[in-house]
């Protein structure tokens, strides 16, 4: 069981911290599936879109895990910890779902645990994150530590790991340490933070950066009953290097085109789109809303949803369906925001 704040100070003051200064989160409720052996990155790699082939000792790589039809069973990080040890780092709503998938399709002859419970992982987000970590006394390859890259470190005296990735659309750090060693990272944090203006933030705030990013949600703007190529995924899709779950039906998908793409929307008059409101056109229900919200950096009402392909146009007019009332919305470019 897991006890998630939705908000500490206010879903608004922890948004704007991550985006002026730092903000902090525990995400220990994902899941974590750790990998070992000579074959580990082959076996991994017959399970993701992406090709893991190229993937180098300390790089990572995003990308999704779909099932024989191409459709996704979940969205993941993988990272290559070691040449023999790799990462899979999954949504906690789809952790026993995807171990399940990886117990039924890994090599038997490949060593792989489900560590989730050993592990916590916080999440230092904001342009003050690097200054925070200087000042924990973080060693000179955690600093210089690039984009999408993951190496060892010490922070509070624990010894973990350290990746330049997040979910928020800022530079940033996600922190895998021992679960007994959480709390003295957590507090540590806080007290490097707290002359940066660090703030923990909870799951609102999480929801609100990430959709101005237009960062996907699980079970929201992509599930089991969505594939790549509409949901604007196919650049983590390597149809052509390599054999995954899923390849030939998304190779298929592709050629034969699809009918629907996953929209960013701005509301043009007042209301908020929430998930699973009407979208409409000339009057008729077209789609749903995926995720919606108010973007606080962006001041607009914002919002996702999948649209008959012919609607996905830049500047073409929606409308949302608020309380049994159109309220009138425009395509936009996305992302919402970028830093």
């Amino acid at each position: 069981v897991w006890l998630m704040p939705v908000q500490y100070a206010g879903i608004k003051k922890e948004h704007q911290a991550v985006r002026e200064r730092a903000g902090q989160f525990d995400v220990s409720h994902m899941g974590e599936i750790l990998v070992e052996g000579p074959n580990a990155v082959a076996a991994v790699d017959r399970l993701v879109s992406n090709d893991l082939s190229k993937l180098e000792e300390g790089r990572d790589i995003y990308t999704v895990c779909s099932n024989e039809d191409g459709f996704i069973l979940d969205d993941l990080i993988v990272y290559r910890l070691e040449p023999e040890k790799v990462l899979v780092v999954c949504n906690a709503s789809n952790r026993e779902k995807i171990v399940g998938h990886f117990a039924a399709h890994l090599d038997l002859a490949v060593p792989w645990n489900d560590v989730s419970d050993q592990w916590a992982l916080l999440a230092l987000q904001g342009p003050a994150a690097r200054a925070i970590v200087k000042d924990m006394g973080g060693a000179p390859d955690l600093l210089d530590l690039a984009p999408f890259h993951v190496t060892r470190a010490t922070l509070a005296g624990v010894d973990l790991w350290a990746a330049r990735t997040g979910y928020t659309g800022e530079d940033g750090f996600e922190i895998f340490c021992p679960a007994d060693g959480a709390v003295a990272v957590w507090r540590a944090l806080l007290e490097a933070g707290a002359p940066h203006g660090l703030e923990p933030a909870g799951l609102g705030a999480r929801d609100t950066l990430r959709l101005e990013a237009r960062l996907m949600l699980y079970g929201n703007d992509i599930d089991e009953g969505t594939h790549p190529f509409e949901a604007g995924l196919g650049w983590v899709v390597k149809l052509e290097a390599g054999d995954f779950i899923g390849r030939d039906a998304l190779r298929r998908i592709k050629a034969e085109g699809f009918e629907r793409k996953l929209v960013g929307f701005e509301m043009t008059e007042r209301g908020i789109a929430r998930h699973g409101y009407a979208i409409l056109a000339d009057g008729a229900p077209v789609g749903e809303v995926t995720s919606g919200s108010p973007g606080p950096t962006v001041g607009r009402n914002i919002g996702l949803g999948y649209v008959p392909t012919a609607l996905a146009k830049v500047g073409t007019a929606l409308g949302i369906e608020i309380r049994g009332k159109v309220v009138a919305a425009v395509v936009v470019p996305t992302p919402f925001y970028k830093r």
